[in-house]
């Protein structure tokens, strides 16, 4: 699966990867919900994170889709919030 991260680019991540992608993706969305800035700033690090130490890097000049696209790691808690749909920003 590519998954790009905005404002560094795209990693291959095997499939393999996606549940624990999900747990880390459940803090997130936790710490959305309870408003919580700091545990929402550890959990979006954890989950891009594990995007980067699991993937592989796509090539800067390669196009290929995104199959999905996670914040800025700068992003605020409410910017983040408008992108959540009902299964978080991982889908599964």
């Amino acid at each position: 699966m590519i998954i790009r991260i905005l404002s560094e680019g795209q990693f291959d991540v095997a499939d393999s990867e996606v549940d624990r992608l999900n747990e880390l993706d459940s803090a997130v969305e936790s710490a959305i919900d309870s408003g919580d800035d700091d545990a929402f700033g550890d959990a979006l690090a954890q989950l891009l994170g594990r995007v980067r130490e699991a993937g592989q890097p796509v090539a800067m000049d390669a196009l290929v889709p995104s199959d999905l696209v996670l914040p800025d790691p700068s992003a605020s808690l409410a910017e983040v919030r408008d992108l959540l749909n009902d299964d978080g920003l991982i889908p599964g």
